[in-house]
């Protein structure tokens, strides 16, 4: 059975407010947890008007109070912005506050601008060639092992499973080397997620955590009664890409009826990119598509992801999504 989760930016919308946004998250979070979700995610983005989950390690210990067993987690923490004794710190205070809970994805870039990235680290001296190093140097944290010669408190012993994440073959062959679990972020960056599979299941070695290979892959759901309005909720991220791309971010706007119909070849070049893995439409429709999605990438977690205005449709959307997987489990 392959698994399912959701990857939540906590979107904040126009006319909105990041109080709201972050109340949103929490019961988001729950409602995934009763629709049987495996995992629930935030990521690391800063300097974006329109995304309120910036102080990652916070959103999780907010979300993680307003569930019972859902795994909560970052997807990812961008380890070149922080020292990894001080990432230890965080999720080894989360670990203690939610024991056997808390997932810590990492990636390499920078979840922002230049300018953004030098204002966090006051310097842009830190490599994120060095991201390997760094991973290894968080994970003796958290074994405790005495390498560093600094025992992290809290930190030390901590039950945090590491992900490695990336849009590249790069974070597949560090995660096949260092033997961790795998996710793509196909849900934006859909180019070399073949390859990357390809070569993270050729060349993992078995870990301490992890004795086979175990890919996610991020996929983009906007599930409706029907197809029409379907597309119309998705319209919103629609806008916020091509926004993003073309230089202008934005928070998220509202749907608009045949935005996509109506862009020029810039724009619409744009969409047909990033949003390739992506199902939209009624549940027939997103069952046709996931499961195309899991025949071609053979991943055992679908990462979904979904920016929807409106609170109330964006949580009908996860109840459809969760109906299509358990269909297509048991048709399995």
């Amino acid at each position: 059975m392959t698994r399912f989760s959701l990857l939540d930016l906590v979107p904040v919308v126009e006319g909105g407010s990041v109080a709201q946004s972050l109340a949103n998250a929490a019961d988001l979070a729950a409602h995934a947890e009763t629709l049987g979700f495996q995992r629930y995610w935030v990521a690391e983005h800063h300097g974006m008007r329109g995304i309120a989950s910036a102080a990652t390690a916070v959103v999780i210990a907010h979300v993680a109070a307003a569930t019972r067993h859902i795994r909560v987690g970052a997807g990812g923490i961008m380890l070149p912005n922080h020292a990894p004794l001080v990432i230890a710190e965080q999720f080894g205070t989360l670990d203690a506050l939610f024991p056997g809970r808390i997932d810590l994805g990492l990636g390499r870039a920078p979840g922002s601008d230049q300018r953004v990235a030098r204002a966090m680290r006051r310097t842009l001296e830190s490599d994120p060639n060095a991201f390997p190093q760094d991973v290894m140097e968080l994970q003796s944290y958290f074994a405790d092992d005495g390498r560093t010669g600094i025992a992290a408190t809290p930190g030390a012993g901590a039950n945090v499973p590491l992900w490695i994440l990336g849009s590249s073959t790069f974070g597949a062959q560090l995660a096949a080397a260092l033997g961790l679990p795998y996710a793509f972020a196909s849900h934006f960056a859909p180019d070399a997620l073949d390859s990357a599979l390809a070569i993270y299941r050729r060349d993992f070695r078995p870990s301490a955590q992890l004795d086979r290979p175990y890919a996610m892959a991020g996929f983009n759901v906007f599930a409706a009664d029907t197809d029409e309005e379907a597309e119309l909720l998705a319209s919103s991220q629609q806008q916020s890409f091509v926004a993003l791309r073309t230089g202008n971010p934005r928070q998220l706007p509202p749907p608009v009826a045949g935005y996509r119909a109506g862009l020029g070849p810039q724009g619409a070049a744009i969409l047909d990119h990033v949003l390739q893995c992506s199902a939209v439409g009624s549940r027939d429709t997103v069952a046709r598509a996931t499961a195309a999605f899991i025949e071609r990438t053979g991943v055992d977690e679908v990462m979904v992801a979904s920016a929807i205005y409106d609170h109330a449709a964006r949580k009908r959307s996860l109840a459809i999504t969760a109906e299509v997987m358990s269909g297509l489990a048991v048709a399995a």
